[in-house]
């Protein structure tokens, strides 16, 4: 979303420029796109560390007056001058002066409804307040103490509000009117919501009109310091941190290479929350519905079994230079690994088994058959695709991981018909800038890291059924074409190209390891409505191979 850039907007994607984009795709031909998580994230601004499982994220919201029925068009100029909007078009995304500006335009609209509504659109708010109560009520407290403590870190506020249980009996303790200031505080965090929710119900009914199918995500976790761990704590293991194994493709990160990714995302208790037959989830899940068409399961590898930590990310550099022994010694508790079970026995293996079907199981009950999408990469364990082939939900194809035994490629032809084909998601660098990479090394001289380079590059081209194209040579026009064309060809019922892959840019969107102000930032080079004319000679050679493998109805 935040990528998005639309005619009008305010430095950041919003429902507006998404549904500009959804115009968009549907013009070229495509039925489908797929966005990150939308949920509300913290600090740190990443899509898959989020603070609420439930709630949106409010720069998302379109806060212009034509969209929005209680901003004017003197708050916005005045608001919008003040902040001086025009250093947010420099071709990334500014999170905090962003998000303060669209926060003041909520407040200003959030003012006039609270004085002119009207009684029917104060009932409709009072009904979405009520429909929504089970999670919104905790919710609107948790999100009103990080602006009073300007920080969703929970551990560093008072003791009495740490927890739900806590804060309420800190605001009983109240004299009136500091308990009436922060009620209105609660209030505006409602609105905000509420708005969301009514700009996220018409995107859908735009993909609808458009018949271009959503495709929403999921993220694995919540942030430690979310407004659900602060609400249930209970259903949370808070013990361990999880991630991932450490895998070949993020080798460039050496603590990434050496442990892991540590995610800090705190594992679910399945016990406790089978206590009341799963009801977090399933009321996640229904809201992901009645939003998405279909939804991208982050990192199912995690709901058959979890890589976990014993010590939280802020800690990771303490450990890059330990040993196993030496690092087990200081936390007392072993060392990263997979939980509830390793994969080292056939009766843990089977253990895992058993709980990820049960829980695809049960996330198919909230949704509907053919509408999740599995995230299957990474340390894929020799059970997982079995099951989700048996639940006939779909997994991810990447042509340049899917290898034969002998190494090569695996040909598009030999795929499922229940899968998701894609060179790269947003963790991983786009075509044009993997191939240049592989052109650099050949291009150093003669090595065995140069002959791996070719022969990759001409696997993909026989991949691509363009085994006639001259090589090495550099990313151009005729390997952009084949590219398309061998991930159009595949057997996969769902294709999708990250944006990037489109246009033959390189522009990434996350470095998995790294920090800095990279990830998660970057945007479109030009707004949606110039895409044709900034970018004809790719979207022609898109438009061609797109007709050509039959997936278009044009």
């Amino acid at each position: 979303m935040f990528a998005l850039r639309g005619e009008n907007d305010l430095g950041i994607g919003d429902t507006e420029s998404l549904k500009e984009f959804v115009r968009w795709a549907r013009k070229q031909g495509m039925r489908a796109v797929q966005i990150l998580p939308v949920n509300e994230t913290g600090a740190d601004h990443s899509p898959y560390n989020i603070i609420s499982s439930m709630a949106i994220e409010p720069s998302t919201v379109a806060t212009l007056p034509h969209v929005m029925e209680d901003l004017t068009t003197a708050d916005f100029k005045k608001i919008t001058a003040a902040h001086g909007v025009d250093q947010f078009h420099d071709g990334r995304v500014h999170y905090d002066p962003v998000k303060s500006l669209k926060v003041d335009l909520l407040r200003a609209a959030f003012s006039r409804f609270s004085k002119r509504g009207g009684i029917k659109r104060q009932e409709a708010f009072a009904e979405f307040r009520h429909g929504q109560r089970s999670w919104l009520e905790a919710y609107t407290v948790f999100r009103s103490l990080v602006d009073v403590h300007c920080t969703e870190v929970t551990s560093n506020w008072p003791d009495n509000q740490r927890s739900l249980a806590g804060a309420q009996g800190w605001l009983n303790g109240l004299d009136p009117e500091p308990r009436a200031e922060f009620q209105r505080e609660a209030d505006f965090r409602a609105y905000i919501q509420w708005i969301a929710f009514q700009q996220w119900e018409s995107v859908r009914e735009e993909c609808d009109a458009q018949g271009v199918a959503l495709i929403g995500d999921i993220p694995v976790g919540v942030s430690i310091y979310s407004a659900d761990v602060w609400q249930e704590p209970g259903i949370f293991d808070l013990t361990r941190s999880s991630g991932a194994p450490p895998e070949r493709v993020f080798a460039a990160d050496p603590f990434t290479a050496k442990w892991g990714q540590n995610w800090g995302f705190p594992l679910y208790d399945w016990f406790a929350m089978s206590h009341d037959n799963f009801a977090w989830w399933r009321r996640r899940l229904r809201l992901m519905r009645r939003m998405f068409d279909l939804v991208r399961v982050d990192h199912a590898l995690g709901f058959f079994r979890i890589y976990s930590f014993p010590w939280r990310p802020e800690d990771n550099m303490t450990y890059l230079e330990l040993s196993d022994d030496q690092a087990a010694a200081r936390t007392g508790r072993g060392l990263p690994g997979f939980m509830p079970n390793d994969d080292e026995t056939p009766e843990n293996r089977e253990k895992n088994r058993r709980h990820g079907e049960t829980l695809f199981r049960l996330f198919l009950e909230e949704s509907a058959p053919h509408c999740l999408i599995a995230e299957d990469l990474g340390s894929v364990a020799p059970y997982v695709r079995p099951v989700l082939e048996k639940l006939e939900i779909p997994g991810f194809k990447i042509p340049q991981w899917e290898r034969e035994p002998d190494g090569t490629f695996t040909p598009g032809a030999d795929y499922p018909r229940l899968s998701l084909a894609t060179y790269a998601t947003h963790d991983h660098p786009p075509v044009r800038a993997f191939w240049n990479e592989w052109f650099e090394v050949i291009q150093a001289g003669p090595s065995e890291q140069a002959d791996a380079a070719l022969s990759q590059m001409r696997q993909l081209m026989e991949f691509s059924d363009a085994e006639d194209i001259e090589l090495p040579r550099a990313f151009d026009a005729e390997i952009h074409r084949a590219t398309h064309q061998g991930l159009l060809r595949s057997n996969s019922w769902l294709v999708i190209p990250m944006i990037t892959d489109i246009l033959g840019e390189e522009d990434r969107f996350n470095v998995p390891g790294a920090t800095g102000e990279a990830n998660w930032t970057a945007r479109l080079n030009v707004p949606v409505s110039l895409l044709d004319t900034a970018f004809a000679a790719p979207l022609q050679r898109f438009a061609e191979t797109l007709a050509a493998s039959g997936r278009s109805d044009e």
